[in-house]
């Protein structure tokens, strides 16, 4: 049997219309479309923050927000993260004490006054900004916020399992200590997140343009939410706290310490117990102790 194909060009007009409405009708309406947006990862988080009592009018602006993402990949780096595997002895390079000395010399004023303020050693404030983020040069590429609400999102099965499968298999731990270990931080992130987003509204911030760590930690000093709302300071007294600003982070490592006990008789096995308090890690403490030790001498 032959078959007639009919070209645009020769058909009739009326059948091009025909052909036309047709297509036409069943293009989705705009406002279906609309209607009909795909289920967020982040839709279960999104109620339990209104629930707890942040409005819901901003809680959904910021999670509409098109930089606002879940980021299993990035996330994952904190279930593959070894304390032990980081060489913080590259701190104790000639360049990193030089750069170190080169910092002191060009804050010295905000430093001195720190120092006066809080009774904490300006070397070991400068240590820390060393190792926390090379001097304020690398404060980490995530976005806090999507950090933090895509680890306090796990707590949905869902999206603990495309956590899981976003590890690398070489690098993954036992699927049970997965749940262990998302069971605890979750919970834990949930908590920062909130702190970060209260913090983020009384500083008046981009929220979603906040990049930090792998692990949610922000600024020169590397504090998290909760960290900042309670400890971080206005060094420069300029009416809000800004950890990107160098001045309010030496002030904030410097209060975080005295929070803890630093004055100036601290011994050093006292000024070990506080430090660790910073980061519980024995070789980042003994690194921030050698590096004050350098600049001294």
């Amino acid at each position: 049997m032959k078959t007639h194909t009919i070209k645009a060009h020769n058909a009739p007009f009326s059948l091009l219309v025909i052909l036309f409405l047709f297509v036409f009708s069943n293009l989705p309406h705009p406002a279906a479309a609309q209607d009909k947006a795909p289920e967020s990862e982040f839709k279960s988080l999104i109620q339990r923050l209104i629930a707890d009592g942040f409005p819901k009018e901003s809680v959904q602006t910021i999670f509409e927000d098109p930089r606002v993402s879940f980021d299993p990949k990035g996330v994952s780096l904190f279930f593959i993260h070894s304390e032990s595997s980081l060489n913080y002895d590259q701190f104790l390079s000639e360049e990193s004490i030089k750069n170190a000395r080169a910092y002191m010399e060009k804050h010295g004023e905000i430093l001195d006054k720190a120092q006066e303020i809080y009774g904490v050693d300006k070397t070991i404030i400068t240590a820390i900004a060393l190792v926390e983020t090379r001097l304020g040069t690398y404060v980490g590429n995530r976005a806090v916020l999507n950090t933090l609400s895509t680890m306090a999102a796990i707590a949905d099965t869902q999206e603990r399992e495309n956590l899981w499968n976003a590890i690398s298999d070489s690098r993954r731990i036992t699927k049970d200590k997965f749940e262990q270990k998302a069971d605890q931080k979750s919970e834990w992130a949930y908590e920062e997140l909130k702190a970060f987003l209260k913090f983020s509204k009384q500083e008046a911030l981009d929220a979603p343009g906040i990049a930090g760590s792998y692990a949610g930690a922000m600024g020169i000093c590397q504090f998290m939410p909760s960290n900042a709302m309670t400890l971080a300071r206005d060094g420069d007294q300029d009416g809000k706290v800004d950890l990107f600003s160098h001045a309010d982070a030496i002030h904030s490592i410097a209060n975080y310490l005295n929070h803890y006990g630093w004055e100036p008789s601290v011994t050093r096995q006292q000024a070990h117990k506080i430090l660790y308090k910073y980061n519980h890690s024995n070789y980042y403490v003994d690194t921030l102790l050698k590096i004050s030790d350098r600049l001294k001498g």
